[in-house]
């Protein structure tokens, strides 16, 4: 009976033991994870058309970040050609490997002021101006990758729909009022190649 009783002590230490071990671990990967807490980025396609833009990026959870990009563009070009604009378009990503590691999904919406006209690119923006605004959301894929301890390359696409308002203006300067109108757009509402710096 005594030898019973001590190998069943001996068992139950045993088991407590290693309870507690998986316990320190579990709550070790809790408390600690290597993941950077906050980036900071700059979209390269942006600054090609003459766009500040600055977004950051805040890790919320072992897989989620919430991003907050910003574009502005107060300039007027020669012959009143202009791509003015405001635009904001906060997005709630999974990543599927961790924070700031390889693919992501996001959900994101967005809003945005312009004041677009005698662009050559486009026959509607070649010929007349359009002041307005627009509104909507979307979804996209992303794959981030480092480059070195703090920085990164970090491309993006998304699908989604837009609701523009605006007032239609012939395209000279002070061109006279043609219509107000809206439209419903659905299609690409992002695409992004940034220069990510992170911060542990």
């Amino acid at each position: 009976m005594t030898r019973i009783l001590f190998i069943f002590i001996l068992v139950f230490t045993q088991a407590a033991q290693s309870n507690c071990r998986a316990q320190e671990v579990l709550n070790s990967y809790r408390l600690y994870n290597n993941s950077p807490y906050f980036a900071i980025k700059s979209n390269l396609l942006c600054n090609i058309t003459a766009s500040f833009n600055l977004e950051s990026e805040f890790r919320l959870s072992q897989r989620h970040t919430l991003c907050l990009p910003v574009t502005y563009n107060p300039l007027v070009f020669a012959n009143n050609t202009q791509w003015k604009h405001l635009f904001v378009q906060p997005e709630l990503r999974h990543w599927f490997y961790g924070p700031f590691q390889g693919h992501f999904i996001g959900l994101h919406g967005h809003y945005g002021e312009y004041n677009v006209g005698n662009i050559n690119l486009f026959k509607a923006t070649k010929e007349h101006r359009y002041d307005g605004y627009l509104a909507g959301g979307g979804i996209s894929w992303g794959y981030h990758r480092i480059l070195a301890a703090r920085w990164s390359l970090e491309f993006t696409v998304g699908l989604g729909y837009a609701y523009l308002d605006y007032d239609k203006y012939e395209y000279p300067k002070c061109g006279r009022l043609v219509k107000s109108s809206n439209r419903h757009y659905v299609g690409p509402t992002k695409i992004g190649l940034s220069l990510v710096y992170m911060i542990k």
